[in-house]
């Protein structure tokens, strides 16, 4: 099975590539985006608001502590890498292709 174009796996866990939309009616993955999952994220971006809530949402959808998300890239950008630690690959796969339909 190939990967997503959006996720990495490295020694320390699995790199999910992101393109965010801060300011979003709701926080929600809707998809493809190049090659970057997009996630729309209410909270704006502002003092760090974004980055939070998209963390948070993630280990909440993953099934795991916020811990586990960890920002890795783009604290200020919209081009986000996530490192996600003891989450299986194929667990990480299975869960966002089910949330937002992503290949």
């Amino acid at each position: 099975m190939g990967l997503p174009a959006y996720i990495v796996v490295d020694s320390g866990g699995c790199l999910i590539s992101i393109k965010a939309q801060p300011r979003a009616r709701e926080t929600s993955i809707v998809g493809m985006h190049g090659a970057e999952l997009k996630v729309r994220i209410a909270a704006p971006p502002v003092d760090s608001a974004a980055n939070d809530a998209l963390v948070e949402y993630l280990a909440a959808t993953l099934g795991c502590g916020k811990r586990q998300v960890i920002l890795i890239r783009g604290a200020t950008s919209q081009h986000k890498v996530v490192r996600v630690v003891g989450v299986e690959v194929l667990e990480i796969i299975r869960v966002l292709q089910g949330v937002g339909g992503v290949a």
